[in-house]
């Protein structure tokens, strides 16, 4: 691969074909802009040193090698910022919010859902992410960040109380 080299047509290409997708990837993680972009262009830096360990796998193997790059710096991050995280109980949700009925959900702007997402706490939103999007088990992600099992479950748990709170308050007209 010609970044492999120094190529700055390379590397600019790389750039221009993934910078936008990373930076919404790194949004999922941290919550400020200028923070995800930080990430991103931090991501796009280690991949371009790293590229020479990069193997083709395929269409869409580059893509997915430099999104792993960006989880785990993001993932870096939420480790880095575990102490400084808000206590896992001062957001302790009411067991009693009924759960939303799928036409309810799907009648939810997208922006609105994510601007929950980022609103959830470091851990939390880490945990979210990875297991509700990225698709990775719960062994896997305490591995990752560190934590127990248990620890990655409950996490899940509370982000998912937490948006459901979240949707029914939209739903009652609460937060429109």
């Amino acid at each position: 691969m010609y970044c492999s080299r120094g190529d700055r047509m390379a590397e600019n290409e790389l750039y221009r074909r993934y910078a936008v997708r990373l930076n919404m990837l790194c949004k999922r993680y941290v919550v400020d802009d200028d923070e995800a972009k930080d990430l991103m262009l931090e991501t796009l830096i280690k991949a371009l040193e790293k590229i020479g360990t990069y193997e083709y796998r395929g269409n869409g193997s580059l893509y997915s090698w430099i999104s792993r790059i960006a989880i785990n710096n993001a993932l870096n991050r939420i480790r880095r910022n575990r102490g400084r995280i808000v206590s896992l109980e001062d957001l302790w949700m009411n067991d009693n919010i009924p759960e939303p009925i799928e036409d309810e959900v799907a009648n939810i702007p997208e922006e609105k859902i994510l601007e929950w997402i980022s609103r959830l706490p470091d851990l939390r939103r880490g945990v979210f992410n990875l297991y509700c999007i990225d698709g990775y088990s719960h062994q896997e992600i305490s591995q990752m960040l560190g934590i127990s099992v248990t620890g990655s479950t409950s996490a899940l748990a509370k982000a998912r109380k937490q948006l459901k709170k979240e949707i029914r308050r939209y739903l009652n007209g609460q937060d429109k």
